[in-house]
């Protein structure tokens, strides 16, 4: 083999370990963190991520046209970087359709899997007004949907949204409205495409909307036609580059 694909940052220190006994070998890392490429002795080591700001963006877009409230909120694992583009987009959409939108401070669980902790954000910020959530912490996700699906359930009415990850197929919550999209096969195909011309290694590969790795999910009918087509429109935007310009 001449590339190895290791699906998780915590494979680093693995990957580093036999990057280095093996110099010939090119490792892709999934999820590697950005300085890790730089800590490989023979430059044999890329890490692979998605587009953290393209990733806030088609999140923050979606939440700042549906958002009634105009609260909005992000749940987090640990700091992947998302935060931001979440909070400019959504505060940018929401300015082109009058309304002022204004997402509420980022909380952390500091564990992907504490399901408890995102119940607990989820319910002091529906507390807080917000009605559209963004999260990136798996377990943490899950509990904030269960939070988020009973306070839907003790009003009557779908009114307080959560924009999910690719594995959360719509219809597991009646919350979900949509979803970022990364293709990870596309990310592996850059990888054999850089050892392929020579330039692999050292370096990251980001998955964008440009490169066809980083995509928007299926629209819950929650989403009004209307609101659809807008939302096309930004993601468009994105992709040749005039969003927010």
């Amino acid at each position: 083999y001449d590339l190895i694909y290791a699906p998780g940052n915590q494979y680093t220190d693995a990957v580093l370990q036999a990057a280095e006994e093996f110099p010939d070998v090119a490792f892709a890392l999934l999820n590697g963190g950005e300085d890790t490429p730089a800590k490989a002795v023979n430059g044999n080591v890329t890490s692979l991520l998605p587009n953290a700001q393209q990733v806030g963006w088609i999140a923050g877009a979606l939440a700042g046209l549906m958002t009634q409230t105009n609260t909005i909120a992000f749940i987090g694992g640990m700091d992947l970087g998302k935060y931001q583009g979440y909070q400019e987009a959504a505060a940018y959409v929401g300015q082109q359709e009058g309304k002022t939108v204004t997402t509420l401070d980022i909380v952390y669980s500091g564990d992907f899997s504490a399901t408890d902790k995102g119940i607990e954000f989820a319910k002091a910020m529906i507390d807080q007004g917000a009605d559209v959530f963004f999260g990136d912490a798996s377990a943490v996700d899950s509990g904030a949907r269960q939070a988020i699906d009973e306070a839907n359930a003790a009003s009557g009415s779908v009114s307080i949204y959560d924009i999910a990850q690719p594995s959360d197929l719509l219809g597991q919550n009646e919350c979900i409205i949509g979803s970022q999209v990364t293709d990870n096969a596309s990310l592996v195909g850059l990888c054999m495409e850089a050892v392929e011309d020579g330039s692999f290694g050292g370096e990251v590969i980001y998955g964008t909307l440009q490169n066809g790795a980083l995509s928007a999910g299926a629209l819950s009918d929650l989403v009004p036609a209307d609101v659809q087509e807008k939302y096309q429109g930004y993601l468009d935007q994105m992709v040749d580059g005039s969003f927010m310009q």
